[in-house]
Formats: structure tokens, C-alpha cells, sequence
């Protein structure tokens, strides 16, 4: 059987999605080839709650479904060759091998690992007389591969210019402009509108006054930057008052949020959501975040006894921004007195959280925990979008039902799950998807550049993300 393509997989490959076989299969066009380390990692994978456990047991259901074709021994390689007939036709072949030529001596498991599914990628070239490309998300095992000479690369699926984007334009208008422009079609202004051009930025020509507008059905709507600053969280530059308008305006269901360390991106979300839960917009606000602690410890972390627990050791990021809008709020309320303010002390700042936890019923969720739930009437932050595989968000958000608002963070720059990349992760993906028009729903998207936390984060961001 002749195949236009040989790919051998690596574990994080699967782990990612389960579904990526089928893909690099194109229908049988292509061989997909598994090292019989790569069953024993899913395998071991397959106990738990988290994503890469679901992705295994996936996998492994998959497998279940497959037909034996053949089965043959040469040198000291066993090959079995299974067809998966699904949707589309895939065909594998599990290599294994009775002598690893490695030393097993103070070498780590993983690494272990590595070479050995490297030692049968290589024997492969000659096996298949084609060459075999090794497909990884680990840089260390790819450099390995380049270094046996093994043609390599990464699941991609985008290129770099794919991830940019114009969700904030500035335009130049005439002062004549002024009176009539407000609820005017953006295309009068603007031949080159698309979809994702949410925001502009219309500089008065020979002046300095620039007003701020979002478009809505494709008409321009003037921001009322007094009404967006009345809550607890001032916004302090435009990106942060688009943001902030687009969490109070009931016309936007899905924001997505790409935002630098430090932006205030969950105190901004934070803010908004209490301020409409106290105009009774919303009932409740719930906090996802994905469990990337799990990942390495193997633990449950959804299911830890006890809301004080959960808050403490799993949403650090939301316990957080709550004392900081404690401690705002205070200093807000204690503004006419500034001489004889005393800030609050660290018991008096957990009490008021517990009540605004309390008050405004706010609840956070692992995502392990919402398979099979609907979450309604709910102001919904899905933070760390950019630790999640598309299928783990494609889950979440299919949880929610359209009583609710969805404010989705992350940072591209900072990806902790060794399962995804900057252009596979689900934020990349909710990012590329605003470059078509939504019949569904009405989505924002913005990126908050400028680091307000301090100029030691500023400083860091600067050296470490050229």
C-alpha cells in the first residue's frame, strides 16, 4: 500500500487532540505511525479529569473501533497495521522494538521516552524506503530528531501573519463631521471596514480631540467614557475603555481578550461583572480557569473540599484582583477624608471578600467539572485561555446557555501547557475566528498591549517577550 506521507507522532500530539490522527490522515492519503512508547504514555494518561485524560480515553475508544490488518516481525521490529473507519479512513502501524540501543542509567523517564521513539523513527526511513517526518510539540524532542537527522516540525496550522490583527483602527475625519457622525454606517467612514475592526480611534483633522467608537451592526457608536468610568476599576487608556464598554453593552455576548501580564484585564473583567450583577443583569459570576497544576502533579484540583480551599490554592489570579478591588473600593469611598485614611488591614480585606464573594454569588469552576452542567444567567471569565486546547474551550462554551455573557483572557505569551502553542491553543483559535462575521453570536475582541501593574512587570515583559 503506498501512502503520500509517513508521520510519526508523538505523545503530546494525541494528547493535544485526540481527533489530530484522523487530520494528518487526510483520508487514508497519509500513513500515521505510533511507537509503542506512545501507547504506554496515553495509556498511562487515561485515569483522571483533565483535558489530556479525556484526550486519552478518546484516543483509546478510537482504538477499540480499529481493524488488524497485519501483523509482521523484521530484525527486531514488530509491526502491526490497523484501519480506523470512521467519518474518513485512517490507517496506522504500531512499531515496537525488543532492544532499545540506550543507556537507561541516571536518565529521566521522559527523556527515556523520547529516544526511544526516536530509535524507531530512524529505523523507519529505511523500513518505509520514504522519508518519515516525527511530529512534536516538544522543542527538546524535535531538536533531538534534527540531531539524528530526522526531518521534524511542530502541528502548526498557522502561519505568524495569520495571528495579526486590526481591532483597533484610527481614522482621520473632518471637524464638520462631528455632528453627524454618531450612529453613521463605519463604511462612510471607512471603505476598508472588516468584521474584527471593533474599535476606532477618529482624530479630528487640525485638532487634537479624538473621539472613541465601537461599531454595532455595522454602525458607529460614540463611547461614553463618563458612564464607563463609573465603577470600581477606573479604566485608565482606550484599550481598557473598549474593553470596559464592551463588557457593559448588552449588544456583545463573547468578548476575547488577548492581553500582556499585568494589563488588568481580570480586574477589568471583575469590575464590569459586578457592576452589572448589582443592576441585576446577571444572578452570578463564574470563574474558569484551566488546571495546569494538574497536569504535572496529577491532581484533581476541581474537586479539593471546601470553597476557601479552592479559592486559595487553585485561583490565586481571582482571589487577587477581589482585594484589590476591596482595598479600591475603599480608598474610592474614603476620597473626601485622604488625610485621616488608614488602609485596611489584611483580616478586615478577607472578610469583605468573603461578603463580595458572597453578595454577588461568585463561584469558580474547574473544567472538569462542567461536562454534562448548564450555566445560566451568569457573568462567565474564562481566564488562561491560552493553557486550553480547542476541545476543552469547544466543551466549556458549549455549556453556556445565551442568558449569559462570556469574557475570555489570555496571553499568548504565556503558555504553561506543554500540550499546546501559540498557534494551536484555543485563544489563538477564538482570535482567528473574528476575521468572519457571526451569525450567532455578536463577539469583541481586543489586545491590551500597555502593562499597568508596575515597571518591574513592564521591565519583564520588555527583556523576555522580544
Amino acid at each position: 500500500m503506498n501512502f503520500e506521507k509517513y508521520y510519526v507522532l508523538d505523545t503530546n500530539i494525541i494528547l493535544e487532540d485526540a481527533t489530530n490522527i484522523f487530520k494528518l490522515s487526510d483520508d487514508g492519503k497519509n500513513l500515521i505511525v505510533l511507537p509503542e512508547t506512545v501507547l504506554d504514555e496515553i495509556d498511562s494518561k487515561k485515569s483522571g479529569f483533565d483535558e489530556i485524560n479525556f484526550q486519552a480515553r478518546q484516543f483509546a475508544r478510537t482504538l477499540e473501533n480499529s481493524e488488524i490488518l497485519e501483523t509482521k516481525n523484521e530484525n527486531d521490529y514488530s509491526f502491526v497495521r490497523v484501519k480506523i473507519v470512521s467519518d474518513t479512513t485512517t490507517y496506522i502501524d504500531i512499531v515496537s522494538s525488543k532492544n532499545y540501543k540506550i543507556s537507561e542509567k541516571n536518565v529521566s523517564l521522559n527523556i527515556l521516552n523520547d529516544r526511544k521513539i526516536l530509535q524507531i523513527t530512524e529505523y523507519l526511513n529505511n523500513y518505509y524506503n520514504k522519508q518519515v517526518e516525527f511530529l512534536s510539540l516538544d522543542i527538546m524532542a524535535r531538536t533531538r530528531a534534527i540531531s539524528m537527522n530526522i526531518k521534524t516540525s511542530s502541528l502548526n496550522g498557522s502561519k505568524e501573519d495569520d495571528l495579526i490583527f486590526d481591532f483597533i483602527k484610527n481614522i482621520e475625519i473632518k471637524f464638520e463631521d462631528l455632528e453627524t457622525i454618531d450612529n453613521s454606517l463605519i463604511t462612510d467612514y471607512d471603505p476598508d471596514y472588516k468584521t474584527n475592526n471593533y474599535c476606532y480611534c477618529f482624530k479630528v483633522k487640525s485638532s487634537d480631540q479624538i473621539l472613541l467608537a465601537m461599531i454595532q451592526n455595522n454602525r458607529i457608536e460614540i463611547l461614553d467614557e463618563d458612564e464607563i468610568r463609573n465603577q470600581i476599576i477606573t479604566p485608565l487608556n482606550k484599550e481598557q475603555l473598549f474593553f470596559s464598554n464592551a463588557i457593559i453593552k448588552h449588544f456583545y455576548s463573547v468578548l476575547i481578550i488577548e492581553a500582556k501580564a499585568g494589563s488588568g484585564k481580570t480586574l477589568l473583567a471583575l469590575s464590569g461583572a459586578l457592576k452589572l450583577v448589582r443592576q441585576k443583569v446577571f444572578q452570578r459570576i463564574i470563574y474558569i480557569r484551566n488546571s495546569i497544576e494538574s497536569l504535572d502533579k496529577g491532581e484533581d484540583v476541581g474537586y479539593l473540599p471546601g470553597l476557601e480551599e479552592k479559592f486559595k490554592i487553585y485561583n490565586h489570579p481571582l482571589m487577587d484582583s477581589l482585594e484589590y478591588i476591596v482595598r479600591s473600593e475603599d480608598k474610592k469611598k474614603s476620597k473626601r477624608n485622604k488625610e485621616n485614611y488608614t488602609e485596611l488591614d489584611d483580616h478586615e480585606v478577607k472578610t469583605r471578600v468573603e461578603n463580595l464573594i458572597g453578595n454577588y454569588s461568585i463561584e469558580t469552576m474547574w473544567v472538569g467539572e462542567m461536562r454534562g452542567r448548564t450555566l445560566s444567567n451568569s457573568f462567565i471569565i474564562i481566564d488562561e485561555a491560552q493553557n486550553m486546547s480547542n476541545k476543552t474551550m469547544q466543551m466549556v462554551l458549549s455549556r453556556i446557555d445565551n442568558t449569559c455573557k462570556v469574557v475570555i483572557l489570555g496571553s499568548n505569551k504565556q503558555i504553561d501547557n506543554f500540550y499546546v502553542n501559540k498557534y494551536t491553543n484555543a485563544l489563538t483559535t477564538l482570535l482567528k475566528s473574528t476575521n468572519q462575521e457571526s451569525q450567532l453570536v455578536n463577539t469583541f475582541a481586543i489586545k491590551l498591549e500597555k502593562v499597568l501593574r508596575g515597571p518591574i512587570t513592564e521591565w519583564a515583559e520588555s527583556i523576555f517577550n522580544k
